[in-house]
């Protein structure tokens, strides 16, 4: 039986995709948003349960568009000099981690996200085996996508995808959904990514990758030098390096297309750029990660240009520097502010956008999430206000650090309070 009608009030409404909304309301039936408007205008003919969040705004709830909850307790490793230093590390730290531990560091990494107004995750899965069950243990709309290599392991990339693909087949169909992830093209082969490609365009699935993230990478593809490629020189065919840039590499795999997510793009010219522009594929940008490398700055101008649509994701702890006064927790609203600082000539609504509306058109859930509209999922949060705040836009991005209350497909997954 589906919950009454539910009118949402409070101080302002946000639909993204339209004019905010003062005394603002959203009525929601079962688990849609059946109407979006000026609380004056709704209360007219809504006669169901009525609930004031008081000083907030009413916001569609953010989407991560890149996270390994897997490592959330992968923490304090200091920032490398070269990029292959940091994965050694973690591969060391993995190397020694249960399946108890990487499903209790999963758990704390989603209740980290829930209480900062998160409500869908694009999350890396390296441990397969946690999936459905931690589904079922948080309220999050979560997509998990199976990270494959191939590279250490010297498997067939036949035998990998048809596994990944067996997994993806045994998942149950809801709230949450999967997809595929190889790693990195350091971390693959050529012949695993174009399977990847031809197998995801069949089944209609999801592609995401973390591609051209450092310098090392860089000049690993474009020049056949570099720490990284000195490291893995003697781990794997090296034939695919030295002829084209990352972004064009993967191009050539077949993999840029609208079902794809490259993640981090920090080293691109702009001719990568319009490969994604006429492609339609998104980039993810993980700001804190990306300050935590000492990244050259992101190229978001070449992306602009492209039309490129660019959303934001928090990548994982083992990659967060943690701030004065502040916790170490995964938090979209930390990912806007470092965003914010970094590029002040964008506006906190562009930024909010990132975190919303670009993010569901990433992971091909537009017209479902990321916007308060009638007909879509009702996946909303309410962020509280300073009394005294006059841009509502840039008070979140600057200032906003919890949710009062968060709303994922009808549901409370953080319940107001009286």
């Amino acid at each position: 039986m589906s919950s009454p009608p539910t009118l949402l009030r409070a101080r302002y409404l946000h639909p993204i995709v339209g004019r905010l909304i003062e005394d603002g309301a959203v009525i929601v039936e079962g688990n849609r948003i059946a109407a979006v408007g000026p609380y004056a205008s709704l209360k007219t003919f809504f006669s169901g349960t009525t609930i004031d969040l008081g000083g907030a705004v009413l916001l569609p709830g953010l989407i991560n568009a890149h996270c390994h909850l897997d490592y959330t307790d992968m923490t304090g490793m200091p920032a490398p000099k070269h990029f292959p230093d940091w994965i050694k590390g973690l591969l060391a730290l993995k190397a020694t981690a249960s399946y108890t531990e990487y499903a209790a560091a999963w758990l704390r990494g989603a209740e980290m996200l829930r209480r900062t107004g998160t409500t869908t995750v694009a999350d890396i899965e390296a441990v397969p085996e946690l999936i459905p069950e931690v589904w079922s243990s948080t309220p999050l709309r979560v997509l998990s996508f199976l990270e494959m290599t191939g590279v250490k392991s010297r498997r067939d990339p036949v035998e990998i995808l048809r596994e990944a693909a067996a997994k993806l087949d045994s998942l149950p169909v809801g709230r949450c959904g999967s997809g595929l992830s190889p790693h990195a093209l350091y971390s693959t082969s050529p012949a695993l990514l174009e399977g990847t490609a031809r197998l995801a365009g069949e089944r209609g699935w999801r592609v995401t990758m973390h591609l051209a993230e450092s310098i090392d990478e860089s000049e690993m593809y474009a020049s056949r030098s570099g720490s990284l490629y000195d490291w893995l020189g003697a781990q794997r065919d090296m034939s695919d390096c030295g002829v084209r840039s990352c972004v064009q590499q993967a191009a050539r795999c077949g993999l840029l297309g609208e079902n794809f997510l490259a993640v981090h793009c920090n080293y691109v010219t702009g001719q990568d750029a319009e490969l994604f522009s006429h492609s339609g594929a998104s980039v993810v940008h993980c700001p804190r990660s990306h300050a935590y490398f000492g990244h050259a700055a992101f190229p978001y101008g070449e992306f602009v240009k492209s039309n490129t649509n660019i959303c934001l994701g928090t990548d994982s702890l083992a990659s967060v520097v943690k701030g004065p006064g502040s916790p170490l927790e995964l938090s979209m609203f930390a990912e806007m502010r470092q965003f914010a600082g970094r590029n002040p000539f964008v506006s906190a609504a562009t930024i909010l956008e990132m975190a919303t509306v670009n993010g569901a058109r990433a992971l091909g859930r537009a017209g479902q999430i990321g916007q308060l509209s009638p007909g879509f999922l009702a996946d909303i949060i309410a962020v509280p206000l300073d009394a005294m705040a006059r841009d509502v836009c840039d008070a979140v991005v600057h200032d906003a650090r919890h949710v009062s209350a968060a709303m994922i497909d009808g549901q409370w997954a953080i319940a107001p309070q009286n």
